[in-house]
Formats: structure tokens, sequence, C-alpha cells
């Protein structure tokens, strides 16, 4: 049964089970709406790089952190274009597009929906983070076909104000409410090894799971080193089984949703990545890059995923997702 009214008291007695029954558990929810022998897999591309005016305390963009990252224009349509054919022959399912900014503009609404729409034409989903919206440009994008919108939470409400101070937990919020409403499909999740508590780990996703409708897509992110952010100077390391509780976690709140393995995959074993797949984890991305961070290379996955026994997804084609809807 999905449920939208998880407390806080019985996520934590969950996710605090002998890791025996709560891989049972989490095994068993996913066994309810998954084939758990497939993983989806998605291409993530930045398109606009650096020069962020929001102030997020792990991000590599923000024009607040001398990281090293170069400030770019908003790439042609084309170029974009030619990434997301690369990104379907590497094996991709869903072409992600993020842009380094506190909001889109108006004038590059355009050009984005070009975007989406050639990307569908090539018969991957699209998904895109522009950072907050307008109910207008919510429209425009779902007209153009968008599929899925992400917009994380980033971490707890409790512990939000120490990661970002130039919006706040009620802003991500809206945005994620005003994506729904639009008819678009709701990516959104968070980080975890940014120095918070675990109780911060587990209201970040009893807040997900208490949405009115669960995010379609729950990308889980391990924080990974970038130099020169507030963040680095109080992360700390997660380790293995922190992970793994987490990842059950998500998955046994959110049992219909689609738990992805995000960022900070190139520092895993091939184990604790099977584990994860075991505690409900069913997406992840490939290529060899993430916006601006490492991720495991094409054939390293394909090599994992076969010593598993485990298979991809079969692509949804654009004729299929427009049938869908």
């Amino acid at each position: 049964m999905i449920r939208n009214d998880w407390t806080i008291e019985e996520a934590r007695a969950i996710h605090d089970l002998p890791v025996p029954e709560l891989m049972y558990r989490a095994q068993t929810a996913h066994r309810r709406h998954f084939d758990p022998q497939v993983i989806e897999t998605a291409s993530l591309l930045s398109i606009k790089t650096g020069g962020c005016p929001e102030d997020c305390g792990y991000c590599s963009q923000s024009a607040h952190h001398d990281t090293g990252v170069k400030a770019t224009k908003l790439m042609g349509v084309e170029a974009v274009l030619a990434s997301a054919r690369r990104a379907k022959q590497a094996g991709a399912q869903r072409f992600c597009m993020g842009a380094a900014w506190r909001s889109p503009k108006d004038r590059d609404m355009d050009n984005l929906c070009r975007m989406v729409r050639g990307v569908r034409e090539m018969g991957l989903e699209t998904c895109m983070t522009l950072g907050m919206l307008s109910p207008e440009q919510v429209a425009r994008l779902k007209d153009a076909g968008l599929d899925f919108y992400n917009h994380n939470i980033d971490t707890s409400p409790e512990y939000y104000r120490q990661i970002a101070t130039t919006r706040t937990m009620d802003d991500r919020l809206e945005t994620v409410d005003r994506v729904r409403e639009g008819g678009i499909k709701v990516c959104c999740g968070g980080i975890i090894g940014m120095g918070e508590a675990v109780d911060d780990r587990i209201s970040m996703l009893v807040t997900l799971a208490t949405l009115g409708a669960h995010p379609e897509s729950v990308p889980v992110n391990l924080w990974n080193e970038i130099a020169n952010t507030p963040v680095q100077e109080r992360a700390r390391p997660v380790d293995d089984i922190a992970l793994i509780r987490t990842i059950a976690l998500a998955r046994i709140l959110m049992p219909a949703s689609v738990v992805r393995l995000s960022a900070g995959r190139t520092g895993m074993s091939d184990a604790l990545q099977a584990m994860c797949f075991l505690a409900g984890a069913n997406s992840i991305f490939v290529g060899d890059a993430l916006l601006t961070t490492d991720n495991p290379a094409v054939w390293k996955d394909q090599d994992l995923l076969s010593r598993l026994g485990m298979r991809v997804a079969p692509a949804v084609s654009s004729d299929a997702a427009v049938a869908a809807e």
C-alpha cells in the first residue's frame, strides 16, 4: 500500500531494524512494483555550467565558492542533441539536462523547449533541472513534452539552513508542487554525507514520502568532495551500512518510486553497489560525468550488471510516451 502519512518515529524504527530484516522488507516492497533484475539508466548533461547565484554549500557551480568551475553560457540546441545521441548509444533511457540557474530566464525558454522536443524525438525520456519555475514556464515545458523535472530538496528541513540560505526548503517544495500540478513527473531526492545526522537523512525521506504524491524518481546522492565549498569543511564519510539503510528506507517509504543510486558511485565498490540494488535502488546514471563530477565508465557499469545477472530496462520510445499520456 502506498502511504503518505509516515511519521518520523515509524521511519526511524524501520531504519534501525537489523539489516537482514530491513533488507527483506525493502526487497519485498521492491518486488511488488518492479522487476528486481532490471536497472533504469539515465545520462546527465550540464547545459549551462557555473555562475549560479545560489549559495548551496555543496555545489561546485555556485558563484559564492571559488571551486575553479568557470561560468558558461547556455549550450546550443544542436550541441545538446549531439550529446543526447551519444548518451543513447551508451545505453541511456533518459536524458537529463541541468542548468546552473536560480531560475531560467524567459528568453531561454524557446531553446530549452527545442532541446526537449529534439531529445524526445530520439526516443529518450526527457528530464530537466533548471531551478525554480514560474507556472508559465512549467506549462511551456509540459507542452514541449518534458517527462520529468528534477528539483532536489537536498537534506532535511531541520538541516537545510546549514546547506543554503539564498532559498528555503519551502521554496523548493513550492517548485515541486508547481511541477506536479503542471502535469510533469517529479524527480526529487537529496544528498547524504554533508555533515548531517542520521535523523536528518530519515527526516529528508519522510518529507518526500509525505508529499501529496511521492516523486516518481528519488535520487540518493553521496557527497562528492569539492574543495573550497562550505560543506567540505564539515562533511563526514558515510559508511557502507548507513548508505544501505538509507536506500532501503527510501524503498520502503516510497515503494512505487524509482530509487536512483546517483552521485558518488565512483567511490563505491561493486559489492556495495550490488547491496544497494538489493536494498531497492533500481536506477543509475551512465556516462563518464555528472555535471561537474566523475561517474563510472560505461564499460564498468556494463560489466557490473553482467556479473550480477541484471539488465538495463528497455528504452521508452517517444511514441509510447505520447500514447501513455
